[in-house]
């Protein structure tokens, strides 16, 4: 990702800086450089998208449309009235659409992490929550039981994996708790099963 970008930028670089002197040029060709422009691009349109989310108008979608139809029904019938009180008033419409839309507009959809767990030792570095969504595919990671302390823990993460691509998880790394279920004491094949 990122990592393989900046060492594509600082050959980049060397190159240009071993044709000119000044820097005028290296700067003009790195600005006019495809990949800096399509990076660009998705900086832009990240941002976009963080500072505008997309918001329900309404939370009430269907309530909202049969307010419309008894206003439609109040109002002098043309042929377009008429076609559009039967369109809000189709069942697909009503019954699907519109149904999905507040159940939708309803959810916030945004990941929820559990409470930190009250009995934290206090001799502990440092604590990290993952939350990983595995839909149907393996994690890409092993785990064992630590010869001396006992704790169960991540014995390497597999290159390509979910784990890996997640860059959430690395050998090493102490699992207390797997999908809300504390592990201590558990065997590796219990923690297993759970994942």
């Amino acid at each position: 990702g990122i990592s393989h970008v900046l060492t594509l930028v600082l050959q980049e670089l060397s190159l240009l800086c071993k044709r000119d002197v000044n820097g005028v040029g290296m700067l003009y060709d790195l600005l006019r450089s495809r990949w800096l422009q399509a990076l660009l691009k998705i900086y832009e349109c990240l941002q976009h998208y963080l500072g505008k989310r997309p918001v329900p108008v309404t939370l009430q979608a269907r309530a909202l449309t049969r307010e419309v139809v008894e206003l439609l029904r109040e109002a002098p019938q043309s042929g377009e009235i008429k076609e559009l009180r039967r369109l809000l008033r189709a069942p697909h419409l009503k019954a699907a659409l519109l149904s999905a839309h507040d159940t939708v507009a309803q959810k916030d959809f945004e990941p929820t992490l559990p409470p930190l767990p009250d009995n934290i030792p206090e001799n502990e570095e440092a604590m990290r929550i993952v939350c990983l969504v595995k839909n149907n595919q393996p994690l890409g990671a092993t785990i064992k039981r630590h010869e001396i302390t006992g704790d169960i823990t991540v014995a390497r993460v597999i290159h390509g994996g979910l784990a890996d691509r997640s860059g959430l998880l690395y050998a090493g790394d102490k699992l207390v708790e797997v999908n809300g279920v504390p592990v201590e004491g558990l065997e590796p094949e219990q923690v297993i099963n759970i994942l």
